[in-house]
């Protein structure tokens, strides 16, 4: 039987810093692609409280008080989510949000994709593996044991890496050998900043068709853009800056034969960039590639994933409770205490 799933890509701007306004919004988006049918619903990396720009723009000494700041608006994944599961519940729409996580009653940060499914539970967190260059200041580094698919969110198994960990092919392999149908990549609005103008769109696209062929997957690429409450944010907090411009992202979905099924969308104007994904067309690919079957080659490639808890509620990005009182549930595949994950 044919599988299909309306599926958008969040081509938008954050209230910067403002993680309150920001969920408000990931709320009337939500309510604004059920009227558009749609069932999949991709945002764009740490939508919430936005991506940390001014990291890129100022002396790190001076980023003290705005890096305290935003650990205040990121998101607490138990407290914080409720009224937009509740907005997934009542619309029947599947979301990967991007967030920056902040661990319960600590101070550690991740760059994280939470997923949640058509009856408003969250089914888990990826958080990602590698902060780039300066986001080392930010993030602290994800584990393996949150590098993994979802087949809870429809009928497909889901995944997603955030900005430039898609460069990491091993990680793009993991989510192969996990059955991923489905691939979030995550992004901020990278050729706005000085030096990338001219290439980060072309880095975006070329990355996003790699992983789409080599994994064959659908791709959901989600970029958000630059806007005044952002620059206005900066210059207010931290002064002059002629690092980081207004407007920017690439948004696309993409078929898995590298056609593009939505955009790619560019620039200052909001828009869920919808397409409906067809996951029998997966059929046909892998009568000409499956890396996850007569293309893997296992007797000449060896591949481990080590799968062990690094942070101490790693266990706890399996599941989270749907809504307040609700018991703290454990469900994971597989622990791997000991050994790593051969696949």
């Amino acid at each position: 039987m044919a599988r299909k799933v309306q599926a958008a890509a969040v081509h938008a701007a954050p209230v910067f810093m403002d993680k309150a306004a920001t969920l408000t919004k990931v709320v009337q988006l939500i309510k604004y692609a059920k009227a558009q049918d749609i069932k999949l619903l991709a945002f764009p990396e740490t939508f919430v409280p936005g991506y940390p720009y001014f990291i890129e723009c100022y002396p790190p000494i001076k980023q003290v008080g705005a890096l305290v700041a935003y650990g205040e608006q990121s998101v607490v994944v138990k407290d914080d989510l409720h009224e937009v599961q509740a907005a997934c519940r009542e619309a029947e729409i599947s979301i990967c949000l991007g967030i920056s996580e902040r661990v319960p009653n600590g101070y550690t940060l991740f760059n994280s994709q939470v997923y949640i499914d058509a009856k408003g539970d969250i089914k888990g967190v990826h958080r990602k593996l590698q902060p780039t260059y300066v986001e080392r200041m930010v993030w602290a580094q994800g584990g393996g044991h949150t590098l993994r698919t979802y087949d809870s969110l429809g009928d497909f198994k889901i995944g997603g890496l955030c900005c430039w960990e898609n460069t990491m092919p091993l990680a793009r392999q993991a989510l192969t050998l996990d059955g991923e149908e489905i691939h979030v990549g995550a992004w901020p609005a990278l050729n706005t900043m000085a030096g990338f103008e001219s290439s980060a769109n072309a880095q975006i696209e070329a990355l996003m068709k790699s992983h789409a062929l080599t994994g064959q997957t659908f791709v959901i690429c989600s970029s958000n853009y630059v806007d005044d409450s952002c620059l206005n944010w900066m210059k207010e907090n931290l002064g002059e800056q002629d690092s980081v411009k207004a407007g920017g992202g690439w948004s696309a979905i993409i078929h898995p034969f590298c056609s593009f099924l939505a955009g790619p969308h560019e620039g200052a104007v909001e828009k869920l960039v919808s397409a409906e994904l067809n996951l029998a067309d997966l059929a046909q690919v892998k009568v000409f590639i499956d890396l996850s079957g007569h293309y893997r080659r296992p007797e000449v490639f060896d591949f481990r994933v080590k799968r062990r808890p690094l942070w101490a509620d790693d266990m706890d990005c399996a599941v989270w409770p749907s809504k307040e009182g609700d018991q703290m549930k454990h469900k994971t595949e597989t622990v791997y205490d000991d050994e790593d994950t051969k696949i």
